[in-house]
């Protein structure tokens, strides 16, 4: 019986037109989500290039000093 009352909501929906709010996301969301990650790649290579940076001055120092 339950999966009746669900098959019959859900054909009530697509006909009213109730389900088309919901059915995906949007470009504006899609926009934030690349947005938020482009924002944390940018927080994580700050910092891990500048290490890297350091460690290849070293090794390039200690390699001319030899």
């Amino acid at each position: 019986m339950d999966r009746f009352l669900v098959s019959l909501q859900m054909f009530w929906n697509d006909i009213t037109g109730k389900g088309e709010k919901e059915k995906g996301a949007t470009m504006v969301e899609y926009g934030v989500m690349v947005a938020l990650i482009a924002v944390v790649v940018m927080l994580a290579v700050g910092p891990l290039g500048t290490t890297i940076a350091t460690l290849f001055t070293d090794i390039a120092t200690k390699v001319g000093a030899v």
